[in-house]
């Protein structure tokens, strides 16, 4: 195979026939093969120095991807000297079949899903990777743009178990987790205590609403969502995997409402913001929802699947260069961190903790394979830090008296990291 006099490596194929050099200039051709792009031909195939990354367009370019195991390098200040190479954590056989597995399984869900629901792409996207990176969603929009309905029509897609909670101020935790009740025992005749089970105890939980319930009633959800079990009584219950929180929770009404403390919004992977839907949506919408229409949702991956996805995604690779931009990304935005921003101090509060760097991660991995990479790059981190991190950071007075929102802070960040 033709080495490259720039680099001293083969570089990778930049189209169907060619290959295209890290540095820019050296082209070879395949036999066999029809060499008719440029080297510039598409994202798919970008070459980013000092390593490359070969397409899995083809069996030739899959296997040489697999031996050299080269992975972009985005950011320009990483030494491409130091960079270290390791090997690709991905099987050459069963990981990358169940990545391709993944990939068509969770497109044959978007589908399901949107015969119910008109747009959203983004945001069904965004509760699927949360599912797999084995986190929970928190969704925020006005009402009536089809929260509920999109997460009822992810959990028929899925076959999993389904239960929705309507919070409302008098709900008391054990509406949520369950109780011991006393029962006659037909075999010895005595009363005794028997646990009834709650509607915690489904696969996919829809909480309603969640801002309308006090604080007590809130907090029976956090043993639920980060130890996926539930203690009653003195005794712990374990819950059927997998296990997902879905939670809704109105921006607009606050009369009567009680925002979710910091510590059990850092629960949730993700704070989606659900908008309203384009002109032509809607139009749909309207098609939809006044006629006879009726959709079925045939359930197209199952529990088991998913289990296996969940731990198919941890092994996906991460370059050293694109983790220490994660912790530029989220150390920075703590006020205690004034190196990397000088606003911070001034327009933050409070920063994100460690749990935002693992599951902004965990989530850049779970898109790089719905994207069909099976390596992160700087993309998976810009597209996801939004939803990560939005419900992660206290605005200052300074910040919210010059009418600045989260968001706003966090794409100046990822603005001056790109720089």
């Amino acid at each position: 195979m033709p080495v490259c006099g720039n680099t001293g490596q083969h570089p990778p194929i930049s189209a169907p026939g060619q290959l295209a050099c890290a540095r820019g200039t050296c082209q070879f051709a395949i036999p066999g093969l029809n060499p008719s792009v440029g080297q510039q031909d598409s994202a798919h195939f970008a070459v980013h120095r000092p390593r490359c990354v070969a397409s899995a367009r083809s069996e030739w370019a899959r296997d040489e991807y697999r031996r050299m195991s080269w992975e972009p390098t985005l950011s320009p200040e990483i030494d491409p000297q130091t960079t270290p190479t390791s090997p690709h954590p991905l099987s050459d056989g069963g990981d990358i079949a169940a990545a391709e597995k993944l990939r068509e399984l969770c497109g044959a869900v978007r589908r399901e899903v949107a015969k119910a629901v008109v747009g959203q792409e983004a945001v069904v996207e965004q509760m699927l990777i949360a599912m797999l990176a084995r986190g929970h969603c928190l969704l925020e929009g006005v009402p009536g743009i089809a929260k509920t309905l999109m997460i009822r029509s992810l959990a028929r897609a899925m076959d999993l178990s389904f239960h929705r909670i309507q919070f409302t101020p008098d709900l008391m935790p054990a509406d949520i987790t369950g109780t011991d009740i006393i029962q006659d025992s037909k075999d010895t005749g005595h009363r005794e205590l028997v646990f009834e089970a709650g509607p915690i105890f489904s696969q996919i939980v829809l909480a309603d609403e969640i801002n309308r319930t006090p604080p007590k009633t809130q907090a029976a959800l956090l043993e639920a969502m980060q130890e996926h079990e539930v203690t009653v009584g003195g005794k712990t219950y374990p819950l059927a995997e997998p296990f997902f929180v879905l939670a809704t929770q109105n921006p607009i009404e606050q009369e009567g409402t009680y925002p979710l403390p910091e510590a059990q919004r850092d629960r949730f992977l993700f704070q989606v913001a659900v908008d309203y839907p384009s002109r032509n949506e809607e139009a749909e919408i309207i098609d939809r929802t006044t006629s006879d229409f009726n959709s079925s949702i045939e359930p197209v991956i199952h529990g088991p699947q998913i289990l296996e996805f969940q731990r198919l995604v941890r092994r996906v690779p991460l370059a050293d260069n694109v983790k220490q931009w994660v912790l530029d990304l989220v150390r920075g935005l703590r006020p205690t961190e004034s190196q990397q921003f000088d606003w911070t101090q001034e327009m933050l509060a409070w920063g994100p903790g460690p749990r935002a760097s693992q599951q902004l991660v965990l989530a850049a991995k779970a898109r790089a394979l719905l994207q069909g990479r099976y390596h992160v790059t700087l993309s998976d981190i810009r597209a996801l830090a939004l939803p990560v991190l939005r419900h992660r950071i206290v605005l200052s007075f300074a910040a919210e008296t010059a009418k600045l929102q989260a968001d706003d802070l966090i794409t100046r960040a990822l603005q001056e990291l790109s720089q």
